[in-house]
């Protein structure tokens, strides 16, 4: 398969289990089944994943630590020829499970929404949730710190935070504050939340969707070095609007190497990532078959019409709904329909 026509990044959203409730959650994780596959049936996945040839996976959920498999899938990924991301809320890590991802994975980065509990455990839906996060990155940390003393090759770590309206003054406080206290971290990224899933919500986008002006200070040259004059010289620091998973006709025209394929926990593929609707499954079906369904989705006259529609992130988040309710199933559509209002 030529380089040009195969997903350079897939994205596995391992499972749909989940001990948090995330208010933005793009997958609305813990609020339905999980989904999960047995091991053998992970494994099969894996190695579809494989076959694509493509150069980097990141395994994320839903929170993927509750899988028991994790670090065997993760293993043969990697040596499978994949470089290995795992996101993870941080939520009752054990070192011992650390100590096995730490030679099989990249690395291994955590969500923090905000620099202290109050703003964190909001957003996350959960009481403890930032504790765990502290302590979760301070068992990476500690973690990085003994492999160099071993002479290892440490294992990498970072944090990623979500923007939302709420806490978008916080920001700095995260590169002040938080970011200090692990010697070993080694980045910290910015997104701006992505209108998708809980975070498409008609009411979540009222309330808590970044506006157009913040979206694009977020990515200003000046306040990216003001956020990494804030933070500790040996945190990489960067922020993003996530502009480019819009799938916008013209930035794929423009960036050729922007391939990503995104996988359900059942191994079903979706015909664009962060968007619902399956092209089929890596259980049952040719792995570059279902890519090329999904890069044919990306060209679809109603996909096209809708994204062409686009001018404002709002405009994004309503191009979603209409995008995830025309290749949604009637499951979906079900769900979709049975989204609680946003209440803060």
């Amino acid at each position: 398969m030529d380089d040009t026509d195969r997903p350079n990044v897939l994205i596995w959203d391992m499972t749909f289990a989940c001990p948090l409730r995330c208010y933005h959650c793009y997958t609305e994780s813990g609020r339905r089944p999980a989904r999960s596959l047995d091991a053998p049936e992970l494994m099969k996945v894996a190695d579809a994943l494989i076959s694509l040839g493509a150069e980097l996976i990141t395994l994320c959920g839903g929170e993927p630590l509750t899988l028991r498999p994790i670090v065997d899938v993760a293993r043969r990924l990697r040596e499978g020829g994949l470089r290995v991301y795992v996101y993870t809320s941080g939520w009752n890590t054990k070192p011992a499970l650390l100590d096995q991802l730490a030679g099989v994975v990249d690395k291994i980065v955590v969500s923090v929404d905000g620099p202290d509990a109050a703003t964190h455990d909001r957003i996350r839906g959960r009481a403890g949730s930032f504790d765990h996060c502290m302590r979760t990155l301070g068992m990476l940390n500690d973690r990085v710190e003994q492999d160099l003393a071993a002479g290892r090759t440490p294992l990498r770590f970072g944090i990623d935070y979500v923007v939302v309206r709420s806490n978008y003054d916080e920001i700095d406080r995260m590169c002040g504050e938080v970011a200090p206290r692990f010697s070993s971290l080694e980045t910290l990224s910015f997104g701006a939340v992505v209108p998708t899933g809980l975070a498409s919500r008609p009411s979540f986008v009222e309330q808590e969707l970044v506006s157009d002006e913040q979206a694009a200070e977020l990515i200003l040259p000046a306040t990216r070095e003001r956020l990494r004059a804030a933070a500790p010289s040996w945190v990489q620091v960067d922020t993003t609007d996530n502009f480019e998973v819009q799938m916008n006709p013209r930035y794929l025209a423009d960036n050729p190497d922007f391939r990503p394929m995104e996988v359900e926990p059942d191994g079903a593929v979706r015909g664009m990532p962060i968007y619902e609707g399956t092209v089929g499954s890596l259980l049952t079906e040719d792995p570059v078959e279902l890519w090329r369904r999904s890069r044919a989705r990306w060209t679809d006259p109603f996909v096209l019409d809708c994204l062409s529609r686009i001018h404002t992130r709002r405009d994004w988040a309503e191009a979603i709904r209409q995008i995830d309710r025309h290749f949604g199933t009637p499951e979906v559509r079900a769900r979709i329909d049975a989204r609680p209002v946003l209440v803060l």
